[in-house]
């Protein structure tokens, strides 16, 4: 694919679209799509009547302060670079009429702000709805046609160009894609005020087709839920429990998945097979596998517990045979063939007998209602059946997912024998493809602690003894082991599948992982209890990163890892991290380095003949790895994908991801495509390459970028700086998730903090330092331009970089960081900020060939501009309660009651920044 190509696509998929609403508009927002502008101007009038509804004078202050920031946003886009900013950057307006409302009105004004962005980010998801509903109407279904929407057929078509039909059809078959839901505290809205958003998502997607009575209807309801959406506190009363953050799978699997992946799957038949998609076995594999870390990831999070972790997956299991048993009761019923017309096999009969074995009750029920009907009356029993294991009845339960799927493929090949090959290959596929994508269990959940748990863990036995025979054991030393009882008592119940990888945070040894396989085993009293677990690696800092080759020709010498090789079939899972690596070593390095450490083990792992998956810990933030993950795909090494992309998911990139039916198909075609793409020819030469030819400027960038990023970091003072120029200790009181914003561990430096707050705290003062930092200075020091474009045009790593920081310094405002920076007198540091924003700016946009971030990306960079101003108003109220909570403070002026209502109002602007910006950590 050419560059240009990629150009196109990147362009037709941006999607950032807002407007200002009614008023005047600028000509980006008259040249808005006419269904977009439409929404928008609806949003913000019906919030513009609640407003007033509520207070005249809200409204008035609200439209006021509106006007001011987009005034002086279009002031400041259109002075010259060379022109000084003016006072407050322009904004000095706004900076008054905040300064002159009182607190409690500001927390209102920021509330309505970040209720008008969540209407905005509504508008632009119905709208790219909109525009894939238009493009799937022209779309021809004949296997030749080229199919732009379902870039998993483009992909799987290019791969039968590049390699035949047969190695095409070998590297479908091995297709995975995995993602990983986490708890990791970065969605900054709570649970009801997304409840409200869905809703009114909901009645904006069927607005369109009313008229009349139903028109107006349909606007009160929108009124009635706006209304209720504003009067919402942004804020949460408490953190959610480990327990509580479960609902957000169950939540993303009752809205999208459980009905959406049987679409995807059916989507790609229906390209590959033509006419006979639906009458014969399917074609697409059931590469679809979630995992998730909620209730099991105790990094750093004491609030998860051995219990807790029981009591989430049963939560999920339960959910999950609810859900198969519903549908599974439903296709049965409507399974309603004749014995005349479909006759039953003898395997069904066979079935039928072993079932009335079982359980005469429900075989008589069953039959009662389905007459010469057994292929129904089966179907019913298996869901009985299913209804019988969330009950734990032995004599009725099944004992696997495998065994409910083995009886459905009885029906599915008695109807297919008997001629009802749509009956057999329609409903009842989507149902086994939902049994095969999603088990029992929902999710495969993964279990993840810090190294230096384990080590202290076995210390403490050592001297202590298992029992305690000589002294008491520490309360952790028990958690730790009650924690590989409760995996094993999941594995029990729900299988394998459902709980058999335990990850190590911070690996630096092979020795860490022989802690957790002889933990493993210190846990249980007899050999044949023992959990089948695979240990994952996780290499997150840079040196790790660099060592972590040697670290794993240690691992595979270790018994049970050889053991599990070889039960496998030389299967293994390494994971990186994105996150640390970024924070500690600046993120052109981490991109790097991680970049090296995948080529150099998809090496290793290619010499010892393993089957290699590598798990990306991804954020949503540029800094923490984020961006188009098909993108991110494309570009990793050779050897490093095999076919299976596996990568965490959180906080505000699961409901922006998922939360859409349209939207989700959308992203798990794009990724699966890339994921195949990956292994044509075309693709892993062009990446070979590439790396190859700009090594030179790689290591010249890497160089100059971490000495500049070191040099910030270790400047003296820069923790407790960071933490007065952002909202950093005030993220840290948001609601937002169980996990506290350090490890724990006894650091007491930026060393101990999470990246998630240091991504998400730069994001809120509109610097995005952690995307960016050093870029500007290795450029500048490379000084080689038309290299630096060539590598832009020809390597997919170094352009996938580049267009993720440009996203993000289009994000960034340097009037509004100049006021977040005025908060620390440190002049110091503020002038090494604002110089290397500058700098990088400036070479970013040469690179790419922009005059202003995105210039290129129409539709995106113009959403981003237009808003931008309404970020503002949140931006300069932000800055200013940071600024007068911390003066006052310190001279002891406020009371306790005075605190809070600053407080309040510094996390109603978080989450309403969060909301315009669309990212946090």
């Amino acid at each position: 694919m050419t560059s240009q190509e990629e150009k196109k696509q990147i362009k037709a998929a941006d999607a950032g679209l807002v407007t200002s609403g009614t008023g005047t508009k600028g000509p980006e927002e008259r040249d808005l799509p006419k269904t977009l502008r439409s929404d928008m101007d609806l949003c913000l009038r019906l919030l513009r009547d609640v407003l007033d509804e509520f207070d005249p004078k809200l409204l008035e202050r609200f439209d006021s302060l509106r006007d001011d920031v987009i005034n002086a946003s279009a002031e400041h886009f259109n002075r010259h670079s060379s022109d000084p900013l003016p006072r407050e950057g322009g904004l000095s307006k706004a900076v008054d009429l905040i300064d002159q409302t009182p607190v409690d009105e500001d927390q209102l004004l920021a509330r309505a702000f970040t209720t008008y962005f969540h209407l905005a980010n509504l508008c632009e998801e119905n709208y790219r709805v909109e525009v894939l509903h238009s493009r799937e109407a022209a779309v021809s279904l004949e296997h030749d046609a080229t199919d732009p929407i379902n870039e998993m057929t483009v992909a799987y078509k290019q791969l039968i160009n590049e390699m035949g039909p047969a190695k095409a059809r070998e590297l479908l078959d091995k297709l995975e894609f995995h993602p990983v839901f986490t708890a990791h505290p970065t969605e900054a809205r709570r649970k009801a005020v997304e409840g409200k958003i869905r809703r009114i998502a909901n009645l904006l997607a069927v607005r369109r087709g009313l008229g009349g009575s139903e028109l107006e209807e349909n606007e009160r309801q929108l009124h009635c839920e706006i209304d209720a959406l504003f009067r919402t506190s942004p804020i949460a009363p408490k953190k959610p429990t480990p327990v509580e953050e479960a609902n957000t799978i169950l939540d993303i699997f009752d809205s999208t998945l459980f009905r959406t992946i049987p679409r995807v799957y059916r989507r790609f038949d229906d390209w590959a097979l033509g006419n006979k998609a639906g009458k014969v076995k399917p074609i697409c594999p059931p590469f679809f596998h979630p995992g998730s870390w909620i209730g099991t990831d105790r990094d750093g999070n004491p609030n998860v517990t051995a219990k807790v972790s029981r009591k989430v997956a049963r939560k999920f299991s339960d959910h999950m045979l609810r859900a198969l048993k519903d549908a599974t009761t439903t296709v049965g019923r409507n399974m309603t063939v004749e014995a005349k017309t479909t006759p039953a096999s003898d395997q069904l009969r066979n079935l039928w007998s072993r079932q009335k074995e079982m359980s005469e009750t429900l075989t008589e029920r069953a039959q009662l209602i389905s007459r010469n009907e057994l292929h129904r009356a089966v179907t019913l029993v298996i869901g009985d059946r299913l209804e019988a294991t969330i009950k734990r009845d032995a004599d009725l339960m099944y004992d696997s997912c495998e065994d409910f799927i083995a009886d459905l493929r009885v029906v599915q090949d008695s109807l297919a024998k008997a001629g009802a090959t749509r009956q057999a290959y329609g409903p009842l596929q989507d149902l086994i493809w939902q049994a095969q994508t999603f088990g029992f269990h929902m999710v495969e959940m993964e279990f993840r602690q810090h190294s230096l748990v384990h080590s202290r863990a076995l210390e403490d036995i050592r001297e202590h003894g298992l029992h305690g025979e000589r002294g008491e054991l520490d309360p952790m030393t028990h958690e730790v082991l009650d924690t590989f009882r409760a995996l094993g008592a999941i594995q029990k119940r729900n299988g394998q599948k459902a709980a058999r990888r335990y990850i190590i945070s911070f690996t630096k040894s092979a020795q860490n992982v022989k802690d957790v396989y002889e933990l493993n085993r210190l846990a249980f009293a007899h050999p044949e209890d023992v959990p089948v677990i695979d240990v994952i690696p996780l290499f997150e800092q840079l040196e790790d990163l660099e060592n972590c080759v040697d670290v794993l020709e240690e691992i595979i010498k270790i018994p049970e890892v050889q053991a599990r090789l070889k039960q496998t079939g030389g299967k293994m899972e390494v994971m990186l991290g994105y996150s640390d690596s970024s924070k500690d070593a600046g993120p052109v390095s981490a991109t790097l380095a991680l970049h090296s450490a995948q080529e150099r083990i998809a090496q290793w792992a290619k010499r010892h003949d393993i089957d290699l998956t590598l798990f990306h810990g991804r954020g949503g933030a540029v800094g923490r790895g984020g961006g188009p993950a098909n993108r991110a795909v494309l570009a990793q090494p050779v050897g490093s994908v095999n076919c299976r992309f596996k990568l965490t998911e959180q906080g505000e990139v699961i409901f922006a991801r998922y939360g859409n039916p349209v939207l989700a198909i959308r992203h798990i075609e794009s990724v699966a495509a890339a994921t195949l793409l990956q292994s044509a020819p075309s693709v892993e030469e062009r990446n070979t390459t590439m790396t190859r030819k700009f090594a030179d400027m790689a290591h010249k960038l890497d160089q100059s970028a971490h000495k500049r990023f070191l040099d910030l970091l270790n400047t003296p003072d820069f923790a407790p700086w960071f933490s007065i120029v952002t909202p950093l200790n005030e993220i840290g009181l948001l609601p937002i998730g169980s996990r506290p914003a350090k490890r724990g561990l006894g650091a007491k430096s930026l060393d101990d903090l999470r990246t998630i707050p240091w991504v998400f705290s730069w994001a809120q003062a509109r610097i995005n330092l952690a995307a960016w930092y050093g870029l500007g200075t290795a450029c500048e020091e490379f000084g080689d331009l038309d290299t630096l474009r060539s590598a832009y045009e020809e390597w997919p790593l170094f352009s996938t970089f580049i267009d993720n920081i440009e996203m993000s310094l289009a994000k960034t405002d340097e009037r509004i960081a100049k006021m977040y920076l005025g908060l620390g007198d440190r002049e110091d540091l503020s002038e090494k900020v604002l110089t290397e924003m500058e700098l990088t700016r400036k070479w970013v946009l040469h690179i790419v060939g922009d005059e202003w971030p995105l210039q290129h990306r129409h539709v995106l960079g113009q959403a981003i501009r237009i808003r931008s101003p309404y970020v503002d108003a949140l931006s300069v109220t932000q800055v200013r309660a940071l600024a007068t909570l911390r003066k006052r403070n310190d001279k002891g002026e406020l009371s306790q009651s005075q605190q809070a209502d600053f407080i309040y109002l510094i996390l109603c602007t978080v989450s309403g920044v969060a909301a315009g910006l669309q990212n946090t950590g």
